[in-house]
């Protein structure tokens, strides 16, 4: 991510600022109309539309440091190439030299992080400063020094979201590749600014890896341990994870459930004892918040604020480059507009499509059917339509640990479980010689090359003894990031289009991947199908898992997005108006769409999830992956995936709805995952 904010600074749409440009009006008319001159002469055979955009896109950037008018002039005249083959040759040197760049910048980077990354010694206050260290901070700066960024905007213009999604339907691959090198220099960000965001980036990925909940040491109102020993889970990933396998717990499960809701509270207040996280030697009541060293009750301070002085610190140091991208002024815009491709209004619509739909009561029905009992606020995360809902966690622990006791081994073990999800042989020992497994300090994490014959990195994280079903679960889900990566990297046709449209897109084969965790582990989905065998089909558990996930997280990404709009009419906010806004924002959106299934008036729950804190705005692309998923799995049916991902993935930085047409034949919509469900529960 620091690595895409400090060298990809694209851009395609929304309204225009700019403060730096030098260039008059009057300077650009004559050199449009003195190229256009070489047209009309005959002297070049480039699309006459290219002139006006290109001379117009570089004379933005140009500031007074750059040169005089006149020095414009002759750079434009100069540098405009007018011949399509040295334009293409320019394009293949520019783009190699990038992965090259890319490519070693990314190692650099990987390398530096590992100490504060991945399991091993307590890191020192050294590694910390080397992790956020920006090595590449001042390359934009060079390229915009070396006039190289000013040829690449004078002969690759880039074109907004609506030019890409109206005019990509006739473009050539070449072309939508010459339109990403347009995207590439569309913000001129100093490097202090660059900087400054990669080490708040850092420092909040540093509190979020390192703040876990010592399970074994909670207790509840008659002094009782209900969680095991040594079990310590990483708020929110582990504690969510730990919450969904209850369900399969009839005697403890609804009481341990209630425990970790009562956690999550604790932590979005600010009211948890600070003395209890990461500390496996005090004893803690979260439902009383009475902490104890052995048997005597401790003064305790809470938290102070700092989950949201951390979101604050990463709304400041986004919000000093909006001056510096002229196409996109604020952060929303380029998480949305820019990244995901997709406005923030058309996300906010499609979620709240779904989340107000009447398939939400419904569904809140059957699972209250299930479950014997009225819903609470943390069955937001009920995990029964999975098959493995109903099988005791101890049991696939005990069958995880056994396969995978290292990392190593879980290495080793990856071609199989591609020839498992219907890989060749060849292909799955191929893809997999191209990724590596580390033991991580936080949850896990997929990062991926950026130049071919490099490795990706799945990083998942290793308890004692083994990797537990959790660490397996999260293992898959990267290693579908993973694939995604070798695959749209090394079998893509030109390198500036390796990727996917948006993190949405890699969001979806990595749920492909996890969900099929039982398939994998040979157990199949018996105890669901022996569940579910008079009224759920397979496909109808998998719609409403999905669609169930989707009203989750959808619900959450409004709180983030709503947060962010917050913060840019209120940018003086401290830490403590933050908290309380997004509390408000959270008990709004919960007693709207949640509280009439889910109970409980004011529960503030959809503000817990991590990333909100860690990685701004990045929320919204796990429930659009889920729109993505559905579709992508009413293509694979009942067929292994494996030959369909193959085909799909090499088609790499399309527009989002380019991308879906090309792999199922219908643009990204929720209106075939609402009717199925719909289907499901009738």
């Amino acid at each position: 991510m620091v690595a895409t904010i400090a060298l990809l600074v694209g851009c395609s749409q929304g309204k225009e600022t700019n403060n730096m440009s030098s260039i008059k009006e009057k300077t650009i008319v004559a050199v449009i109309d003195s190229l256009e001159a070489k047209l009309a002469a005959g002297e070049t055979t480039v699309d006459p539309s290219l002139i006006e955009k290109g001379v117009r896109n570089a004379a933005r950037f140009w500031k007074t440091e750059d040169g005089t008018e006149a020095e414009f002039v002759e750079f434009c005249k100069a540098s405009f190439i007018v011949d399509q083959a040295a334009k293409q040759r320019f394009f293949e040197q520019f783009t190699r030299n990038l992965e090259v760049m890319y490519g070693r910048y990314n190692q650099i980077s990987l390398k530096l992080k590992e100490p504060v990354q991945l399991a091993g010694v307590d890191y020192t206050p050294l590694d910390e400063a080397f992790a956020a260290l920006d090595p590449y901070a001042h390359v934009a700066d060079d390229f915009f020094d070396s006039k190289i960024a000013f040829q690449v905007l004078l002969n690759f213009p880039f074109y907004t979201l609506e030019e890409k999604n109206s005019l990509g339907a006739n473009w050539t691959r070449l072309d939508w590749a010459y339109a990403r090198l347009g995207d590439v220099f569309a913000a001129r960000i100093p490097a202090e600014f660059n900087q400054k965001l990669a080490l708040e980036l850092a420092t909040t990925e540093n509190y979020i890896s390192n703040y876990n909940i010592c399970m074994g040491q909670l207790r509840n109102d008659a002094g009782e341990q209900l969680f095991a020993d040594g079990m310590t889970l990483i708020t929110h990933w582990g504690l969510r994870d730990e919450l969904k396998a209850n369900y399969a717990d009839p005697v403890k499960g609804l009481e341990k459930q209630t425990m970790i809701y009562e956690v999550m509270r604790r932590i979005i207040n600010q009211d948890i004892p600070a003395q209890v996280i990461n500390n496996d030697e005090l004893t803690w009541n979260p439902l009383t918040n009475k902490v104890f060293d052995k048997d005597a009750e401790i003064a305790v301070t809470p938290e102070p604020n700092t989950r949201y002085e951390r979101l604050l610190a990463l709304f400041n140091a986004s919000k000093a480059l909006d001056a510096y991208s002229p196409s996109y002024p604020t952060a929303l815009l380029r998480a949305f507009n820019r990244d995901m491709e997709v406005s923030a209004a058309d996300i906010e619509a499609i979620f709240t499509k779904l989340i107000s739909s009447p398939q939400v009561g419904q569904v809140a029905e059957l699972i209250k059917q299930r479950l014997g009992r009225e819903l609470k606020p943390f069955d937001l995360w009920y995990d029964g339509f999975k098959s493995r809902s109903s099988i005791n966690e101890d049991l696939l622990s005990a069958k995880t640990r056994a396969l995978y006791p290292t990392t190593m081994a879980f290495e080793k073990g990856m071609p199989d479980i591609l020839v498992k999800l219907g890989f060749s042989a060849k292909d799955a020992t191929s893809i997999s010689s191209l990724v590596t497994v580390d033991n991580s300090r936080g949850s896990g994490h997929a990062w991926g090359a950026q130049m071919k014959g490099d490795k990706a990195h799945l990083r998942t994280r290793l308890q004692p003894g083994g990797m537990d079903y959790k660490g397996y679960n999260i293992a898959l889900h990267e290693f579908g990031h993973n694939v995604e990566q070798v695959i749209s990297l090394h079998e893509v046709d030109h390198y500036i289009l390796n990727g996917i449209p948006s993190t949405a897109f890699t969001e979806a084969l990595a749920f492909v991947f996890q969900k099929r965790d039982l398939q994998v582990l040979g157990m199949g989905a018996k105890s669901a199908a022996k569940q579910d065998a008079a009224a759920l089909s397979a496909d109808d558990l998998q719609t409403l898992d999905i669609f169930w996930g989707c009203y989750e997280i959808m619900g959450v990404s409004l709180v983030d997005m709503k947060v962010w709009q917050w913060l840019y009419e209120n940018p003086d906010a401290t830490a403590e108006d933050l908290k309380a806004t997004v509390i408000r924002i959270a008990t709004k959106l919960w007693n709207a769409y949640y509280e009439p299934f889910l109970g409980e008036k004011d529960s503030p729950l959809l503000a817990i999830y991590s990333h909100m804190i860690e990685i701004p705005l990045y929320l919204s692309n796990y429930p659009y992956g889920h729109i993505v998923e559905f579709q992508l799995e009413k293509l694979f049916g009942n067929t292994l995936p494996g030959k369909e991902i193959q085909r799909i993935y090499p088609t790499g930085r399309v527009t989002p709805d380019f991308w879906m047409k090309a792999a199922v034949g219908a643009p990204v919509s929720v209106d075939p995952l609402l009717e199925a469900t719909a289907n499901a529960v009738k």
